[in-house]
């Protein structure tokens, strides 16, 4: 007979053989498993932005490139810019120099110095929002108060007419006057919601006539909580969002494609809450309930001017007009910001730093000198850095709808804007030149092309990486090409281009082609939206699964046997 300690000391042995397999087995079934569950789990498609002008590139800026005498400095401020992924460029346009006389024909405005400017923006691939006000001299008989409003509304309405004719193809938004719910910014007259409405009205009415696939941009209002002017029932300085609900109900509604407001974080965190006797970034959200309680909820909010001040920590409180926070904070504040404005807000569309560059007329006594994003002599502040890396993560589209403007998305010379209701988000981009590029950067399995097809479009030229994409049709030189020709008008058509990709990073490059098939009668291409499709799941790995469960089940059941063994 074997000596009890011995057959413990084998069954043991044998006990931790089993407990061996049955961890193992274990171990096996999560080598499996979880990469099933994680690295193989597609990234959740990115919300669709289906308000017009909310699917675009958030990060702009103002400039000051209309004050800038040395054309150097012009190009740098630009190149900086760009570099850092700034693609939008808010500039003020004068009027009074412009047209600094009643002008009679074409040849009497001046527009040189800012076609000069418009130049430089195109060619760093910034897309300009103008500012057009300044009324010149001669449109008023009381000269006392620069920049005040004209007698006679429709001089301006003349003059918006000209510059959006002139401007056709290359600016696409137009901002109609600054802060009138300011005294100063009215003439030094007391505010006047009706009048402003008038003088919108006219020079909308007018931008469309000139050209209906203009933008135009309420006027920013100066956020306040107000001070009256003398004369009773008026004010001096009304508050912006009784002053928005007064333009509203003096019949606005009908005369503005963006609301332009002025988002100012002042000393606050951007998760400060919204309070209407309070100044802060989530002010504008007040903004958005008065625009959704008129009805008015489909359209976008761009944030004319944006940021938080960080003047040096011993500035008299006196001075503090925008508040203060630090330079560090002033950064992350405005991150911060940005990520809540496009991950909660549906209808946030650019978001225009306060201000990118000065040109010296702002000295460092004035509070608003520490807005600045880069300091007069080009360098750098860490708001700079910090915009430069988020913007960088922006430009390439992930699984999800997007809209021709949004940041994935890269217009050449001959694509231009065009508003049709019929379209995803209202509007689409079109090519009526041969030659013409488009790009789309993205990141997933496959990629549909969403466009307009009808009677007179034409064919694209596609290619990914470079190459002709498999699938399509290709013609006799090689390229992969799509044919928009359709016998009826098809509003928003999916077009699948190309998939099996897998989660890889790929640029989709369509050029007008200036062809079209026998039946066509017209070569324009009609992009409308692209859709990005993630990589599948794949199958669940049953077999491998199955073979590590049994043999942990098993190894467990004779476990267990031994165990018993042992303890008899």
């Amino acid at each position: 007979m074997r000596d009890p300690s011995t057959i413990r000391s084998v069954v043991r042995a044998r006990a931790y053989v089993f407990a061996g397999l049955v961890g193992s087995a274990l171990l096996g079934l999560l080598l499996v498993i979880v990469p099933w569950f994680t690295a193989g789990k597609p990234p959740a498609p990115a919300p669709e932005r289906s308000i017009p002008n909310t699917d675009v590139n958030p990060y702009g800026a103002n400039f000051f490139l209309n004050n800038e005498v040395e054309d150097w400095k012009r190009e740098r401020t630009v190149s900086m810019a760009a570099e850092a992924g700034i693609r939008w460029a808010k500039i003020e346009f004068s009027w009074a120099e412009i047209e600094p006389r009643k002008a009679r024909s074409p040849a009497d405005y001046n527009w040189s110095k800012y076609d000069s400017i418009v130049d430089l923006c195109e060619r760093y691939g910034l897309r300009v929002i103008a500012r057009v006000d300044r009324a010149p001299d001669w449109s008023r008989q009381d000269n006392t108060v620069a920049g005040s409003p004209p007698d006679d509304f429709n001089d301006y309405g003349d003059f918006i007419h000209a510059f959006a004719e002139h401007y056709k193809g290359r600016i696409d938004y137009i901002q109609i006057w600054n802060e009138p719910n300011l005294w100063q910014e009215w003439g030094n007259r007391p505010v006047d919601p009706a009048g402003y409405v008038e003088l919108l009205r006219i020079a909308y009415t007018r931008a469309k006539e000139a050209n209906p696939d203009v933008y135009v941009l309420s006027a920013p209002l100066a956020i306040t909580l107000g001070e009256p002017h003398p004369e009773p029932g008026k004010w001096r300085a009304m508050d912006d969002l009784q002053y928005l609900e007064a333009i509203y109900k003096a019949g606005v509604q009908p005369y503005f494609d963006i609301l332009s407001a002025n988002v100012f974080g002042m000393q606050y965190p951007p998760e400060d809450a919204a309070d209407p006797g309070k100044l802060n970034f989530a002010r504008v959200t007040l903004q958005r309930r008065i625009m959704e309680t008129y009805g008015d909820s489909n359209k976008a909010i761009w944030f004319n001017e944006f940021g938080w001040d960080a003047p040096p920590s011993d500035w008299p409180e006196d001075k503090l007009t925008w508040g203060r926070v630090s330079e560090t904070q002033q950064a992350d504040y405005a991150l911060r910001a940005i990520d809540i404005a496009r991950r909660q807000w549906p209808w946030a569309g650019v978001i225009n730093f306060w201000y990118f560059r000065q040109v010296g007329d702002i000295p460092p006594d004035r509070a608003d000198y520490y807005f600045r994003v880069v300091d007069v002599d080009f360098t750098p502040r860490r708001v700079y850095y910090a915009i430069k890396d988020a913007a960088t993560a922006l430009t390439t589209a992930g699984p999800g709808y997007h809209q021709e403007t949004s940041p994935g998305v890269t217009w050449g010379k001959g694509w231009h804007n065009s508003i049709l209701k019929q379209a995803s988000g209202g509007a689409a981009v079109v090519a009526d030149e041969a030659d013409s590029n488009l790009t789309l950067s993205f990141k997933g399995d496959g990629v549909t092309l969403v466009a307009l097809r009808d009677s007179r479009s034409g064919i694209l030229y596609a290619s990914l990486d470079g190459r002709r994409i498999p699938g399509l049709p290709t013609d006799s030189e090689g390229h992969s090409y799509i044919d928009l020709y359709a016998p009826d008008v098809q509003w928003q058509q999916d077009i699948h281009l190309v998939s099996g990709l897998g989660d890889s990073q790929h640029v989709l490059r369509l050029t007008s082609s200036g062809r079209k098939s026998a039946a066509s009668h017209g070569t324009r291409c009609t992009v409308d939206a692209f859709i990005v499709s993630a990589a599948s799941h794949g199958p669940f790995p049953w077999a491998e699964a199955t073979s590590f469960l049994v043999v942990g089940l098993a190894s467990a059941w004779a476990l267990m046997r031994e165990i018993r063994t042992g303890a008899r």
